[in-house]
């Protein structure tokens, strides 16, 4: 069972950059496809980036390409998620979630999850 924390949100001004990480344990989390979600309060939690088992392809949405990336580091067992030009619209909980099997854009495709890491984005 792989155990997945994420940190590195607060609250910021539109226009900031923050770095999210999702540090993992009890597994090397380099076997693991690992995703990114957020989930504003009323709504349903949505499908940010993802990345494979080798870092070699990431995938994001639509409405945050450009602006957020995704990475990996599997010496140190975290994956990041870059985000920058953020916008009052990207305030949420953050969410990195990770799964054996293969990256999906739905939520029902990882099994295990953090806890989330809030970024509150201000005009």
């Amino acid at each position: 069972q792989v155990q997945l924390v994420e940190s590195g949100g607060g609250l910021v001004q539109a226009g900031d950059s923050l770095r999210l990480s999702c540090a993992a344990s009890g597994r090397t989390l380099s076997s693991y496809v690992v995703g990114w979600f957020r989930q504003a309060p009323g709504k349903e939690r949505e499908f940010v980036a993802a990345i494979t088992w080798s870092g070699s392809t990431t995938y994001d949405a639509d409405s945050v390409k450009g602006r957020f990336t995704i990475s990996r580091d599997n010496v140190k067992n975290t994956v990041y998620l870059q985000v920058k030009s953020l916008k009052p619209e990207d305030t949420a909980v953050y969410f990195c979630a990770a799964d054996l099997r293969r990256v999906s854009r739905y939520s029902t495709g990882y099994d295990y999850w953090g806890q989330g890491t809030q970024v509150t984005v201000s005009s």
